[in-house]
C-alpha cells in the first residue's frame, strides 16, 4: 500500500503484525517530513516494494516469519543505495546486532508519535551530513551503542565509554557523566571493540587501554587507575597488559 504525502522522505514501514503496522503507518502518515509511505507485511513484500521504488528509510519489525527483519537489513545493507534503517520492536535483545547492521535508530514498541519524530530527524541528519567520505570514516570509526533512558533510547558513542563492567548477561558501561547497563556480554564487547583499544584485565572488566593512568601493585595482586577508580586485574591477564602498556609506550615516543 502506498499513500502520498506533502513531506519529502519517501518512507516504507515492514511488520507482519497488521495492528502494528497501522499504528505505525498513522503516526508517519501524521509526520509533515513524510512524502510518501509505503506499507509491507513481510520482508518479500518489502523487497517488492524497494524494486520498484526508491526508499529513503524503511522502519522495519525484526520478528517476522521467513525472512526476520535482521536478515532483510543485511540484504538492504547490499544495495547500491541503500536506504537508512530504523527497527521497531518490543525487544531489546536485538539492539547491539542492530547498530552492528548499521541501523540509524531503535525504537520500542508501542510507538510513540514524539519517537517516531526524534528517529525522522535522526535519518534525514544522517542522511544529509555522513554523505561526505570524512564524516563516514568518522562513523565508522565511533560507532554508537544504544542505551535506554527514562524509556528513551539514546545513542552513545563508544569513545564515551571508558571501561566496562560484567553485570551477569548484561555490561555497565561506564563513561565520564556516569555509567549505562545493556543488554551484551562482556565478551561480546571484548571481541568486537578489541580493534578500538578495548582491552580485558578480568573477567569482570573490559578497559580502555590509553585512559589507564596507572598499574599499581596491591597486597591482593595488581590493579589499574582509570578516571581515579581502581579496577583489579587478574593473574592471567597481568602479562599480557604490561606487554601492550608497554608497546604503547612505545608508540607513543616514537611518534
Amino acid at each position: 500500500m502506498t499513500t502520498p504525502g506533502t513531506g519529502f522522505l519517501r518512507v516504507l514501514a515492514v511488520d507482519d503484525e497488521p495492528p502494528a503496522l497501522d499504528e505505525l503507518a498513522y503516526h508517519l502518515r501524521a509526520d509533515p517530513r513524510v512524502a510518501r509511505l509505503h506499507t509491507a507485511g513481510d520482508a518479500t513484500e518489502a523487497l517488492r516494494v524497494l524494486r520498484d521504488d526508491d526508499v529513503d528509510v524503511v522502519f522495519l519489525d525484526i520478528r517476522m516469519p521467513g525472512l526476520d527483519g535482521m536478515e532483510l537489513a543485511r540484504v538492504l545493507r547490499r544495495f547500491a543505495r541503500p536506504p537508512a534503517i530504523v527497527f521497531v520492536t518490543a525487544y531489546d535483545d536485538g539492539a547491539v546486532d542492530a547498530f552492528d547492521l548499521g541501523a540509524t535508530d531503535y525504537v520500542r514498541k508501542p510507538v510513540r508519535a514524539e519517537r517516531l519524530a526524534e528517529s525522522l530527524r535522526r535519518v534525514i541528519g544522517a542522511r544529509v551530513v555522513p554523505s561526505h567520505p570524512a564524516a563516514l570514516a568518522r562513523a565508522e570509526e565511533d560507532p554508537t551503542i544504544p542505551i535506554e533512558l527514562a524509556g528513551t533510547t539514546r545513542m552513545l558513542p563508544r569513545s564515551a565509554v571508558r571501561w566496562v563492567e560484567a553485570q551477569g548477561d548484561y555490561a555497565r558501561l561506564h563513561t565520564a557523566e556516569g555509567s549505562h547497563l545493556v543488554r551484551v556480554s562482556l565478551a561480546t564487547l571484548a571481541e568486537r571493540w578489541a580493534d578500538a583499544g578495548f582491552v580485558r584485565i578480568h573477567r569482570s572488566y573490559l578497559v580502555q587501554l590509553r585512559l589507564i593512568a596507572e598499574l599499581r601493585l596491591v597486597n591482593s595482586g595488581y590493579v589499574v587507575v582509570i578516571d581515579g577508580s581502581e579496577l583489579p586485574v587478574s593473574r592471567r591477564h597481568t602479562r599480557e597488559l604490561k606487554d601492550k602498556l608497554v608497546r604503547a609506550a612505545k608508540q607513543d615516543w616514537s611518534r
